[in-house]
């Protein structure tokens, strides 16, 4: 059985895009023409490939025929590459990234593939559930905590992100003198998000009680550090963010030890010279900013 490339892009397209209107947008037709293209897919492969919610979700089947997509539109453009005809467009590629690599030193490793005409399509989200868009198809590679490769997907150490305690002097001061479990247990502290599960960890080894802390929530990676620079609260800032200002005086680090993450890149595994490239740079990236 074939499947035809105009249908598989169409059903990537759709999920990118959330709506079968949107899809038609950017394909230049008619919303019809998207959902008979996808219901000509779904026929061919006898399966439904598309959940009509809002937004449009792929089923597993679905989110196969995506994976398919993302390796076509990688091959097509190395092979566009090898013939010398790069030049005749752009290829998107979709990558998943913590908040806090993407906030350091993610970007900069990126730089340089942008003027070989790729565009990157970044998600963000917490180490711990960038893989997941792995399997679902959604992104061709990802910065991940899980060191298990995804099924069909290839994976290589980048290094740990050490965080590092610390509060304003002020802060620590008045509720942190002690720097004991039971200071710990009453001390206001900043978490990223509803899942951020760093300074829960912390509190753990230092004997405190996770569920008394009040807590703060700052869910970008920049505003998170300035919120402790702030006086929010105490919380587990990258070195990488930390460093200036420890060493400027504004926060102090705290007595505990630092909490390293190790970090993977998995991506598809699929000889293209682009993820390739792609890879190495982040690879080479990592290793300088990165604890090795």
């Amino acid at each position: 059985m074939e499947l035809p490339f105009d249908l598989v892009r169409t059903l990537a397209v759709a999920i990118d895009v959330g709506s079968l209107d949107a899809a038609a947008g950017k394909l230049h037709l008619t919303p019809s023409a998207v959902s008979q293209r996808i219901k000509a897919l779904e026929t061919r492969v006898g399966r439904v490939l598309l959940v009509r919610s809002k937004p449009l979700q792929p089923t597993a089947a679905g989110r196969a025929v995506v994976r398919l997509a993302r390796q076509l539109d990688a091959l097509e453009h190395d092979t566009l590459a090898e013939l010398g005809m790069g030049g005749t467009g752009v290829v998107e590629v979709p990558l998943a990234v913590n908040a806090d690599s993407l906030a350091t030193w993610f970007l900069p490793a990126l730089t340089p593939l942008i003027e070989a005409g790729v565009i990157f399509d970044l998600h963000r989200d917490d180490q711990d559930y960038t893989a997941a868009m792995l399997e679902s198809g959604t992104v061709t590679a990802a910065v991940t905590s899980q060191s298990t490769p995804v099924a069909g997907c290839t994976v290589r150490p980048l290094g740990a992100m050490r965080y590092l305690p610390v509060a304003t002097p002020a802060f620590v001061e008045t509720w942190l003198s002690t720097q004991d479990a039971e200071a710990f247990s009453r001390a206001p502290l900043i978490d990223f998000d509803r899942r951020d599960g760093l300074q829960t960890t912390y509190l753990e080894r230092v004997g405190a009680d996770p569920a008394l802390p009040p807590r703060h929530r700052v869910p970008a990676s920049s505003d998170f550090a300035r919120a402790s620079e702030l006086g929010f609260g105490w919380a587990l800032v990258p070195e990488y963010q930390s460093e200036g200002a420890i060493g400027a005086g504004h926060l102090v680090r705290l007595d505990g030890p630092p909490v390293d993450i190790p970090l993977f890149w998995q991506r598809w595994k699929l000889r293209s010279p682009l993820l390739e490239q792609i890879e190495e740079a982040v690879i080479s990236a990592a290793r300088q900013a990165l604890r090795q």
